[in-house]
This record gives structure tokens, sequence and C-alpha cells, in this order.
């Protein structure tokens, strides 16, 4: 199967689980008539042993109930769709949620689905590759290295916090730092004094302003990979192409996004004052935004306690 746009790998993680934000994908591509028929049949609980149907039970709420959740609330955020299942279905601990997630990501590997695997992993598409569960023959198939989200392998050593002005980058990622005992990073500071005169006048940066900053950003991931010492940095990295530009090492870096909806972040901006970028360029930043497909997605309506004790559950540290 080729690429699937707007279909995230099943290792990113919503929360504290696997697979739910590839499951929301699912459901908002059907609905808009893009998702390729050979994954309608499998899309729902029908079958109980497919991946959507076994999250479904874990969360204790059925498929129908949580697609009609989705579309009835279009800008609800992956990780408010999250939170309501649990409070619908009741919240799971932390410990249930690593031993589902780590049972879902290990599918296939000496267990009742190996044998499929098998017939998967031989077709010519992804012959060859090193693939060890489902999850790894899905992210090969559409044309991901599925290494990269693989959380339990290799531990961070930089976390990048996204999200768009108003999200509380600094904020999460500065408590975050101080509860691993991380040192932090703000990219606002690595901007020339030119970026941030053109910000205070209201005007957006373009590629070529944002050139010299990434430069200087992925130098600085590069000097704490070198030294193996943890950084946590808060960064907008609105587009792919500039999260790409700061992708130094995959397997060693993991991105969180500060996720939620306009008139949270319009009226956050509206209480902030003494910050060169003004409220007037959310909408630009908003329609910048790529949301990413490999994040670790926290709402910005959960308490920044809250939101520390997702992130560390999510990428188990």
């Amino acid at each position: 199967m080729p690429h699937v746009p707007g279909l995230r790998s099943p290792y990113a993680r919503v929360g504290r689980l696997v697979y739910f934000g590839r499951m929301l994908d699912k459901i908002r591509l059907h609905a808009r008539g893009e998702l390729p028929a050979s994954y309608v049949e499998n899309l729902g609980d029908a079958k109980p042993t497919v991946f959507d149907g076994r999250l479904c039970r874990f969360l204790r709420v059925p498929f129908a109930e949580i697609q009609a959740h989705v579309l009835e609330n279009p800008s609800a955020s992956d990780a408010d769709i999250l939170a309501w299942a649990e409070q619908k279905g009741g919240r799971r601990t932390d410990e249930e949620c690593e031993i589902f997630s780590a049972f879902l990501s290990k599918r296939g590997w000496r267990d009742s689905g190996s044998p499929i695997l098998a017939q998967r992993a031989a077709e010519p598409a992804v012959a060859g590759r090193p693939i060890a569960c489902m999850f790894d023959y899905l992210d090969y198939d559409e044309g991901r290295d599925p290494v990269a989200t693989r959380a339990w392998e290799v531990k961070p050593v930089i976390i990048v916090v996204i999200g768009v002005s108003g999200s509380g980058k600094t904020t999460h990622g500065r408590a975050l730092a101080n509860a691993l005992g991380w040192a932090f990073a703000d990219a606002d500071d690595f901007h020339p004094p030119a970026n941030i005169a053109k910000m205070s006048e209201g005007r957006p940066l373009d590629d070529a302003d944002r050139a010299p900053w990434l430069a200087a950003l992925r130098a600085e991931i590069e000097r704490h990979l070198a030294t193996d010492r943890p950084l946590v940095l808060a960064c907008s990295a609105l587009r792919q192409a500039y999260r790409d530009a700061l992708w130094a090492d995959r397997p060693r870096m993991r991105l969180v996004f500060l996720d939620g909806p306009r008139e949270l972040l319009a009226s956050r901006l509206a209480e902030r004052s003494g910050h060169y970028m003004p409220a007037a360029l959310l909408d630009s930043q908003l329609a910048t935004l790529e949301r990413p497909s490999d994040a670790v997605c926290i709402s910005l309506a959960d308490t920044t306690a809250a939101q520390i004790a997702a992130v560390r559950a999510a990428l188990g540290l």
C-alpha cells in the first residue's frame, strides 16, 4: 500500500497509548472518502482481533461512539478525544497503558499473529525489510521508517516541544526539563535580531528568515547529542520541513505537540504581555501548522502537571 496522506504511524502516541491517533486518522479519512478500501474492511470493532477492536475494548468504549464523537467535534484535539474516552470508559493506570501499548506494538512477534505477519512480510513491496511485528509491517508498507518511533528501544536525548504561539511551549518545556533534570532551551532565544524585529512588527517570517535560525537550533541539538546531554527544546517547528531540519538523530529525538482549539490559544495570547509575537499572527501560524504524525499529543486544557505526567508515561521517562 503506498503512503496514505493523513494516516500516521501505529507507533505514534496520543497521551499514554500507541495506535489511538491512527484510529482517529482512519475515522476522519473515512468520513471524507479518503480511506483506501483495503483499510475500510478493518475499520471499527466488528472484527475482535483487529487493532481498532482491541483498542476499543481496552478503552471500554464502542467504536461507534468514538467515531460519532470524533465527527461531531471536528475541532477537538486528539488528546481531548482520548480524555473523553477515558472519562466515559474509565481511566486506566499508567502500568495498564504501558502493558497494552507494548502488547499492540509487538503483535506478530512470537505470538498467534506470527503466521499472518510472515505472509505480509513476504510481499514484494516489503520483502527483505527487518519486520519484527505488525506495526513494523504497516510502517514499511506505507513508506515510513519504524525505527524512528520505537520508543522502548532507545531512550530520547532530545525532546522538542512544538506548537503555535500561545500553546505554552516554554512553560511546558521548562516544567518537563525540571521534572526530568534535563537542560532547557527556548528556540525564541536563537532568532537573529532581524527576525525578532520583523515579528515585533506583526510580519510573519519566511523560509529565508528561518534558515539561519533552524541552523542554529540544529547545531545546539547536535552539541547535546554529541555529549549525550539530555535537552528539552521549546520550538514552534510548525512545518514538517522545519522539523526535518532539526532531526539530527531520529532514534534519540522525540516530539511533543501541544494541541488545542483556536479560541483557547487566542485567549492565552490576549492575556500575555512582554512578548514579541503579537496575537495577530496566530491565524498565520495556524495556517502554517502541519500537524505532526509522530508526536506525543498533549491537550492544552490539561494542567501543566497532567501534561508532564502524560509525556513521561508516553516516553517511558
